[in-house]
């Protein structure tokens, strides 16, 4: 499918898979979208900027350099700067169109449904997208397409209003009068306000006049209060809405000037927010700030996972404030027909957005039209393309991945990249076809996909690697054995009891030695520290005494990690340690006690504030001390290790300190992801047995499960 994206070098349409039909979501042939000239064009400007300019507005990605420069050399950091570079990411946020595929669990949508689509990544400028539940609405029957792509606009100046509380008889000032503004101000004439405008632009101005705008103040005039003051009977206006975008702090100080005693003030664009106190203290002024769409944006739950908030404790949510725009179109409320004379077929989108680049004649609203054509069956849609510039080789592990996130693009696939006669890359597969394209091009696989069977179903790929989040794990791993594939399954290999237990029967049915190749990404076990710690105590007369403390940081309640789709810190990443102990110990399970803290407040977890015990079958015992408590400035993990008279130290994979100083490293961090990765190739190439026992994957998997119940985890 075409779909309009941008990188460093612009705006481009390009041909990428389209999505296919998920749980949760519809998918949606698309008839129209429409550009925000005023947030898609900010980021045009943005991705056309040079580094340094880019590198000086957003100091937290220089940190980010800067902290990978620091842990893993100039060369490795620069490769990620270059590969961030050649990134294109898709744009828009707001689309109509018509509902060809609805997923599982999907209760409001049914296929042929006229909808319009809202959400950054969701509704974007494509013929095809993937929208969750909650980010559409259908249309009413005299509504066009045209106009119904206009909704997230609609929605965002609509809950502006809405935080405003305008009540019949009062004045408002708009101050902007860009397609938000020309919105606003129309929704508080339809809601019997009196509104003045202000804006730089006398074109603009002149179209507010055209559709109600009972005054507008000379943004050049000395005294801009003075002015509202003589319209509103000497009281200022009752309320603001800012819709301007703006470095400036004046816009908020004029607003506050032009209000009356008690009046409010509603952010809604993108102005300096250098408040000062003589402005709003006397008058005792509200100050508020409209988030986007409506109750429900940024929340994953709402969006994502198709929670809805009661009508009786939430009247307006995201998507009601879209639904409540259209109605408004659709009686003949409002107008908008005069915002949206300017349309281009998807193809011109670059000179549509070479278009909006200064000028007095800009438009306000763009359209692109994606043409009549007949609605597509989701079965016939175009969902893996060839990358041209790469072929599969062989004498090497033909390699498909499903999932190319941050991790997987930051840490797996350059290592796959770099290791050309271990590794041919075949296919990779993701939910947006953009992230597949976007991993196929720069490592070099010879084909992007959305779908999974590109991957289980190809006689040309040996073994699969699962880099998804967590919860498809374990699914995913069974399927791809089942298929014949050998697995590299990122941790965790799974979640739940159930999952372990087929993974576990599909081997028991086979022997380890008939089935497919199982590795899981247990990476700490190949780290060179870890390695020379297990040479050392190899040869050990006694048990051992393993002391190992994660100080693992804070993450918020609302993170992806600690939901269903994360499993928990435990599950998600304490596995690691448990394969550490049993490489370590090269023993069997015998006892586990595990006792987690009881914080006073919801802001920490329990489950991720822990300590386990364990004792093996060699008379080994390890501690593992796992908190998100501490300071990220101190290393995050620190192993101890007593042994035979020795003592043994890791200190964040950089060094390895044995108490008598024979075999000690020190050195870069190195947590042994590029050497796990290599063992795994050799061992399905025949060249070595398998990199980690499949009794042991089981072990670790088990250990995570057993003290997830002892915490009061999610299992």
């Amino acid at each position: 499918m075409k779909q309009v994206l941008i990188g460093h070098g612009g705006v481009t349409v390009e041909d990428v898979p389209a999505p296919g039909i998920e749980p949760g979501r519809i998918l949606v042939q698309v008839d129209h979208s429409c550009i925000s000239v005023g947030t898609e064009m900010s980021g045009v400007r943005a991705g056309n900027q040079p580094l340094w300019k880019r590198a000086l507005r957003n100091p937290a990605e220089m940190r980010k350099v800067l902290d990978r420069v620091r842990s893993s050399g100039l060369s490795e950091a620069r490769d990620v700067v270059q590969r961030k570079l050649k990134t294109l990411h898709p744009i828009g946020y707001s689309a109509s169109g018509t509902v060809i595929g609805v997923g599982e669990g999907v209760s409001s949508f049914v296929a042929g449904d006229r909808v319009a689509c809202a959400g950054t990544h969701w509704a974007s400028h494509a013929e095809y997208v993937s929208v969750p539940e909650n980010l559409a609405v259908r249309m009413p029957d005299r509504l066009d397409f045209r106009v119904a792509s206009t909704v997230t606009l609609g929605a965002i100046a609509l809950q502006g209003i809405r935080r405003a509380g305008p009540t019949l008889g009062e004045t408002f000032l708009v101050i902007g009068l860009g397609m938000l503004g020309q919105l606003t101000q129309r929704m508080l004439r339809a809601n019997g306000v009196c509104v003045i405008g202000l804006d730089v632009k006398q074109d603009r101005i002149a179209m507010a006049k055209a559709n109600g705008l009972a005054h507008a103040l000379d943004p050049g005039a000395p005294d801009l209060a003075a002015t509202a003051y003589r319209l509103t009977d000497g009281h200022g206006v009752d309320g603001v809405i800012v819709t301007a975008a703006s470095a400036s702090d004046a816009v908020l100080s004029t607003a506050f000037q032009c209000c009356r005693k008690k009046g409010r003030v509603i952010l809604v664009g993108d102005v300096g927010l250098d408040i000062r106190r003589e402005d709003i203290y006397a008058k005792e002024l509200d100050f508020l700030v409209s988030t986007s769409y409506g109750p429900g944006r940024y929340d994953r739950r709402y969006e994502e996972e198709g929670i809805d908030y009661p009508i009786g404790y939430v009247r307006w949510t995201e998507t009601r404030n879209m639904d409540a725009y259209l109605r408004l179109i659709a009686e003949a409320r409002i107008d908008i027909s005069d915002l949206v004379t300017r349309v281009f077929p998807v193809d011109s989108a670059p000179a549509a957005y070479a278009s909006l680049e200064g000028g007095e004649n800009a438009p306000l609203a763009m359209l692109l039209d994606y043409g009549r054509k007949p609605i597509a069956a989701p079965a016939a849609l175009g969902r893996t393309f060839a990358n041209p510039a790469a072929t599969v080789r062989g004498g090497a592990v033909r390699l498909g991945l499903i999932g190319a996130g941050g991790f997987a693009t930051g840490t797996l696939l350059p290592i796959v990249a770099k290791h050309p006669k271990l590794f041919s890359l075949t296919t990779i597969v993701t939910r947006q076809g953009v992230s597949a394209t976007n991993a196929a091009r720069q490592f070099g696989a010879a084909r992007a996909s959305t779908d999974i069977e590109a991957v289980l179903g190809d006689p040309d790929t040996d073994a699969v690697m699962i880099a998804t989040r967590h919860d498809r794990h374990g699914p995913l791993v069974l399927r791809a054995l089942e298929a014949g594939k050998h697995v590299f399954v990122e941790k965790p290999l799974c979640l739940t009891e159930p999952e372990l237990a087929a993974i576990e029967a599909f081997y028991a049915a086979r022997g380890q030695s008939d089935g497919p190749l199982l590795m899981t990404g247990f990476n700490r076990r190949f780290a060179p520290t870890v390695v020379a710690l297990r040479a050392r105590t190899a040869a050990r007369a006694a048990p051992m005494m393993i002391n190992y403390r994660v100080n693992a940081g804070f993450l918020p309640p609302d993170a992806w990690v600690h939901g269903p789709e994360g499993g928990g810190r435990n599950l998600g990443e304490a596995c690691h340690f448990y394969d550490f102990f049993t490489a370590l110990t090269g023993a069997k399970i015998k006892a586990i006690a595990a006792v987690a803290i009881n914080p006073s407040t919801k802001h920490h977890r329990s489950d991720d504030n822990f300590m386990a015990h364990m004792a093996f079958e060699d008379g080994s015992i390890a501690t593992l001390t796992y908190s998100a408590l501490g300071n990220r400035s101190v290393p995050k993990e620190r192993i101890e290790v007593f042994c035979d008279g020795q003592v043994y130290e890791i200190e964040d994979f950089k060094s390895f300190r044995p108490s008598d100083g024979v075999g000690a490293i020190s050195g870069s961090v190195r947590k042994g992801h590029a050497e796990g990765l290599v063992a795994f190739a050799e061992a399905i190439l025949g060249r070595a047995p398998w990199p980690i026992p499949l009794w042991q994957q089981f072990q670790a998997t088990r250990i995570a499960l057993d003290v997830e119940g002892r915490i009061g985890g999610s299992a």
